[in-house]
């Protein structure tokens, strides 16, 4: 596995920290447990840190020194690729370690692979995660994608040996918009930890949580201005303004951004002392409980204790936050956008909007707060649509597109079409 410019061990919330980070994880731990070993490439971004750290068996994380030994933005990157893909080579030399199989995630790290094939006669596996061009139809000024991403992107597509799409709509992109031949890109969505995401007591997920009783509805992510924040931080200023509530206000749980303890209690990093800032401005000082971002393993008591779980992103490719959720039976608010209306069914496990239209979301999340026949519906529909996206069932589906690119031949079907059919 290649992942440059974020390790998949890092802690959730950051920036660069999220659906990738979990992916990478989950699918090679699962891989490991089918007899595949694993050894996942990252950048070095301190000094400290070991080279090689054995996760856990079957599984190693991989430091690989590619420019200076410091976090660098991810525009900075692409310049040090020579010298991953060189690292990564020289690292197989010396290990005695022969690769089977390259599986690249994001497209600075498809860049090292391709690089890394001048050394190893093995085939490139591709996943975007995100596409440059579906994120710049909705960013504006400096958020939008890089012409080199671009570019690179549409070569990518065209090298790899096979490409992993997370949705239908994304492999229609890449097929169309990237020239990669069909036969090469094969639908597989992120997976879901069932047995750890899973439904359980409300109420004493509250009190654990030290959340307060009434309406709550939440939201996990990174701060990314393609999440839809804003959009989510004026819609419920509508939710607690324009309507009559016959208790207690609903209140909005924003689980993302860096909190570390000071010496005068919780520090907060700038991103997230800045949107604080726009909460109070919109009059929502009380109405938003901010608690940083989370141990993953802390997530399932945050999905459990809410009614309802806003996704108001922009762009998804998949909406791995949405399918988590959905797996504790927890109702969706989310954007009809991207994977999101391929995981969630309106109406069934959950309700789509158009993105950026916060009166759109601030009805729909009041609906899902007021009309409990409707919740109660969407919480038994979320658990079940949750399960078609088991880790076994994805697992099984990419361990498919790894041994059909062999000497023998390779498929020229969508893998695990099943999975969104079923």
């Amino acid at each position: 596995m290649i992942s440059v410019h974020t390790s998949p061990f890092a802690p959730l919330g950051g920036r660069d920290t999220g659906g990738l980070n979990v992916y990478v994880q989950e699918l090679s731990r699962h891989l490991a447990q089918r007899g595949v070993g694993v050894d996942v490439f990252t950048r070095r971004t301190d000094r400290q840190s070991p080279a090689i750290t054995q996760v856990e068996d079957g599984v190693r994380l991989i430091q690989v020194e590619a420019g200076p030994p410091e976090p660098l933005p991810k525009d900075a990157l692409f310049c040090h690729l020579p010298e991953f893909a060189t690292d990564m080579a020289y690292f197989a030399i010396k290990h005695g370690v022969r690769y089977d199989a390259v599986h690249a995630h994001y497209w600075l790290s498809g860049w090292a692979g391709h690089l890394v094939q001048r050394y190893w006669d093995v085939p490139l596996v591709m996943m975007f995660h995100t596409l440059a061009h579906l994120k710049n139809a909705v960013a504006t000024g400096s958020h939008r994608e890089t012409t080199l991403r671009l570019q690179v992107e549409r070569r990518l597509a065209e090298l790899a040996d096979a490409v992993v799409a997370a949705n239908p709509d994304e492999r229609t992109e890449i097929i169309r918009r990237l020239n990669a031949q069909p036969a090469a890109v094969h639908t597989v969505p992120l997976g879901v930890d069932l047995n750890r995401f899973r439904p359980d007591d409300s109420r004493a997920a509250r009190r654990a949580l030290g959340l307060p009783d009434g309406p709550l509805v939440l939201y996990v992510g990174r701060i990314d201005p393609v999440k839809g924040i804003d959009t989510l931080l004026e819609a419920f200023t509508r939710l607690v303004d324009q309507r009559t509530w016959p208790e207690h206000p609903p209140r909005l749980v924003f689980v993302g951004g860096l909190m570390q303890d000071g010496a005068d209690g919780a520090v907060m990093d700038a991103e997230l002392s800045a949107l604080t800032a726009r909460a109070a401005a919109l009059g929502l000082g009380d109405s938003v409980l901010f608690h940083g971002a989370q141990l993953r393993e802390r997530l399932p008591l945050y999905y459990n204790a809410v009614d309802v779980c806003a996704v108001p992103s922009r762009y998804e490719s998949f909406g791995l936050v949405a399918v988590e959720a959905m797996a504790c039976g927890t109702p969706i608010v989310a954007s009809d956008v991207g994977g999101l209306r391929f995981s969630v069914e309106d109406e069934v496990s959950g309700l789509l909007v158009p993105h950026s239209d916060p009166l759109a979301l601030a009805d729909a999340l009041a609906r899902a707060l007021t009309d409990h026949s409707l919740r109660s519906r969407m919480k038994v529909g979320a658990r079940q649509a949750a399960v078609r996206f088991s880790w076994q069932a994805v697992t099984s589906a990419v361990l498919r597109i790894y041994e059909d690119l062999t000497p023998a031949g390779r498929i020229g079907l969508d893998v695990a079409q099943e999975i969104y059919a079923s």
